[in-house]
């Protein structure tokens, strides 16, 4: 590890699934669930309000790129369904990049736009793109589900066609 450490805040449909394939990947340190981008403090399951299911990433940038996380969050759900992911249907479910910084939030905007000038998806991008706040994390049952009940239910799959291309970085002049 390289003693640096970064912080996304992802929301993108039920936090079980997104939580157990976003683990997985190179790079990734811990994650956490819970809720976020709400009107109700000290969220949780069964009183969260307009907050999203989130997932918390500590993650190392020199083994994977926020762009890079943020390439496999628009693989993993589908960001052109509004408030909804699967059966699951509300704002709770919405999809959100909850960014810590200017950085984040230029990043979040341009992997959109590539998203968007693809064609790969089924439509335009309706993720949300706001400012981190309080992120409240959501009950014990909930952290790790997936690995706890492996047949859970969940609505998260690698979409092998949803991947961006390869870019060239622009040579300046």
């Amino acid at each position: 590890m390289t003693g640096t450490t970064e912080v996304a805040i992802l929301a993108g449909g039920c936090f079980w699934g997104m939580q157990d394939l976003i683990r997985k990947r190179p790079g990734v340190i811990s994650t956490r669930v819970g809720y976020t981008g709400g009107d109700v403090p000290n969220a949780t399951y069964r009183n969260h309000g307009s907050h999203a299911e989130s997932i918390e990433i500590v993650f190392d940038p020199e083994k994977i790129s926020y762009r890079d996380l943020l390439e496999f969050f628009f693989q993993v759900h589908d960001p052109t369904t509004k408030n909804r992911q699967g059966n699951d249907i509300g704002l709770s479910y919405r999809s959100a990049i909850f960014s810590t910084n200017d950085e984040q939030k230029k990043v979040a905007e341009d992997t959109i736009a590539d998203v968007d000038a693809s064609g790969l998806w089924p439509a335009k991008v309706v993720t949300e793109v706001e400012p981190a706040g309080p992120f409240w994390e959501a009950e014990p049952e909930h952290q790790d589900y997936l690995e706890h009940y492996p047949n859970g239910y969940t609505c998260h799959f690698v979409r092998p066609n949803w991947k961006l291309p390869h870019r060239d970085e622009k040579v300046s002049h």
